[in-house]
């Protein structure tokens, strides 16, 4: 039979027209039936008798329920109502139909069913169960990539110095408030983080950890909130999921907050008034559920007496607010850190090593001190860790350790000591991250390649 439209009316003053309307209905891949007011049946294609086995010779021109008693479709011709995914099986014909009627100026002339055979809803069923399995694994599998690793049973010296922070930030876990962590870098304001987020209710969904100095600036709008496709040159076809909403029912934490432009620093407190963002090139709002959980080395205060900061941004982060004390400020804690540190490496600590230890400030904190007993267990010879397997920059710098017949420092070590102590300290104030020792490197009137050259010939940690 040659696929044509059958119609019972052939009234048309414009057959060119007709024939163009026929050849367009011809063409749908679903079956299509047609009923008018009087509930005759005017035309079908010939995908409707492919599905239903029912010719046009059969149906076109009669009363739809003469051929087809159980019909639906007069229902929805009198009650005006669409049907969706109605079952229907005709002797060994199985297909599933949508109806809806046809209004023309607010009157109701009749009505339409759209059929599928049940072969093809199986397909595309199979089809959508298999696109939502690749959709779970993909999930699955962001949230393995963001996943928070520390709990608060695994800060080591919980019961020295960080006993009073432990027990606050305990109790904030048990909200959705902000939380701001204040301490020099190296004393673990991730692993605060981490633990938090970990005794939260959250602790099922992602932990997205954002360094805020490490990214450009340029850049940093369109990581956080996403972009549209054409946003911006570059910008990838289809857009970009933006962390605010990879870590949607989550915790996101911005590291280095200090570091965010003042334009971003606005929209950041935006969002957590309305827990709503905006991707670049968007022209709606996403509505999002996010906690956030932001951490400084930096003075904020500060920032904003000098315009750097927004002052409504910090009191909406700092609803909860933890200081993580430096480690000199906490010595008695350096013996647990150490115990954790070599654990399970078979090497111990020499007491009168260990007590050297204590004696020294650790500007860098717990991040030095681990660089220092990683390098100590390298160095060592046997399983026991003495002062002669530490880096000797430190040990000079622990006068009890300084044996007393060494002849007196000579010109070139106080310079050495005095350009390493310049260095650390400038890199402590930006960061020990690439972007960081750029802006070391430009405070100190050196190349970035200068800069890493004298690391490794002072011997400072990286």
């Amino acid at each position: 039979m040659s696929r044509s439209i059958h119609s019972f009316s052939k009234e048309s003053s414009d057959a060119g027209q007709l024939e163009w309307l026929k050849a367009v209905v011809d063409s749908i891949n679903d079956g299509i039936l047609v009923i008018d007011g009087e509930e005759i049946v005017r035309l079908i294609n010939p995908e409707y008798t492919r599905i239903t086995g029912v010719t046009p010779e059969q149906i076109i021109g009669k009363r739809l329920r003469q051929v087809r008693p159980g019909a639906l479709l007069p229902e929805t011709l009198r009650d005006g109502k669409g049907r969706v995914g109605i079952y229907r099986k005709e002797g060994k014909h199985e297909y599933v139909v949508d109806m809806a009627p046809i209004v023309v100026n607010g009157t109701i002339i009749g009505a339409v069913s759209v059929c599928k055979g049940l072969t093809e809803v199986h397909k595309l069923t199979r089809e959508l169960n298999r696109s939502r399995e690749k959709i779970s694994r993909l999930e699955q599998t962001m949230d393995s990539l963001h996943q928070a690793a520390y709990r608060f049973h695994q800060i080591v010296g919980q019961d020295g110095g960080l006993k009073q922070v432990v027990a606050l930030a305990r109790k904030a876990a048990e909200s959705d408030l902000p939380v701001l962590i204040t301490g020099e870098s190296g004393t673990g304001k991730e692993l605060f983080a981490q633990a938090i987020h970990n005794e939260s209710g959250r602790a099922d969904r992602p932990f997205v950890p954002v360094n805020c100095a490490a990214i450009p600036s340029d850049l940093l709008e369109s990581e956080l909130f996403g972009y549209e496709g054409g946003a911006f040159t570059n910008a990838k076809k289809g857009g970009k999921m933006g962390l605010f909403e990879v870590a949607d029912g989550g915790t996101l934490f911005l590291d280095e907050i200090g570091d965010m432009p003042l334009d971003l620093q606005a929209k950041l407190l935006r969002v957590l008034q309305e827990q709503k963002i905006r991707r670049i090139g968007d022209t709606h709002e996403r509505t999002i559920n996010v906690r956030i959980v932001a951490a400084t080395n930096k003075d904020l205060q500060n920032l904003v007496s000098k315009g750097k900061f927004r002052e409504d941004l910090l009191y909406r982060l700092q609803v909860i607010r933890l200081h993580i004390p430096p480690l000199r400020e906490r010595r008695d804690d350096i013996g647990q850190l150490v115990d954790w540190m070599i654990k399970g490496t078979g090497c111990r600590l020499e007491e009168h090593t260990l007590q050297l230890l204590k004696q020294y400030d650790w500007p860098g904190n717990v991040r030095e001190l681990r660089n220092t007993i990683d390098y100590a267990i390298c160095m060592a010879d046997h399983d026991e860790i003495s002062v002669d397997n530490l880096p000797q920059w430190i040990v000079k710098q622990i006068p009890a350790a300084v044996e007393p017949e060494k002849h007196a420092a000579t010109l070139k070590e106080v310079l050495e000591e005095a350009e390493r102590r310049a260095i650390y300290a400038a890199i402590e104030q930006y960061g020990w991250h690439v972007e960081g020792k750029k802006k070391a490197a430009q405070a100190l009137g050196i190349s970035l390649a200068t800069l890493y050259n004298k690391l490794n010939r002072l011997q400072v940690d990286q």
